[in-house]
């Protein structure tokens, strides 16, 4: 059975910071794609970050240069750094397992994350 198991989110202050975990379990491979999606109340679901095979990543607008996305293969886990955290980071955030080819994809239940001003 695959699962896949977020933690780390929370209320924090603006310019704080938070760090998501996702431990994968089930289902690896190194060349598979980990990352986070989230989803704020009204809006549509969106990419946060993901990391495919040889630690390439992919970022989405609104956080390049604030998170930073990792992977420990050995611990079939995924990060997420979250730093100069803002009001508009505030979602649920959902950790996603997919193949390359998007064949098969898996998500987590979501956790939390609200930035107060």
């Amino acid at each position: 059975q695959v699962r896949l198991l977020e933690s780390g989110g929370g209320l924090v202050q603006a310019g704080e910071f938070l760090r998501l975990s996702c431990a994968v379990s089930g289902i690896w491979s190194n060349s598979d794609h980990v990352g986070w999606y989230r989803q704020a109340p009204g809006k549509e679901r969106e990419l946060v970050a993901v990391i495919g095979s040889g630690s390439s990543t992919n970022y989405g607008q609104s956080v390049k240069g604030r998170f930073t996305i990792s992977r420990d293969n050995a611990k079939t886990t995924v990060y997420l750094q979250m730093n100069s955290l803002k009001p508009e980071d505030t979602a649920v955030y959902y950790c996603y397992y997919g193949d390359p080819l998007g064949t098969v994809e898996f998500w987590g239940q979501g956790t939390q994350v609200t930035v107060s001003s």
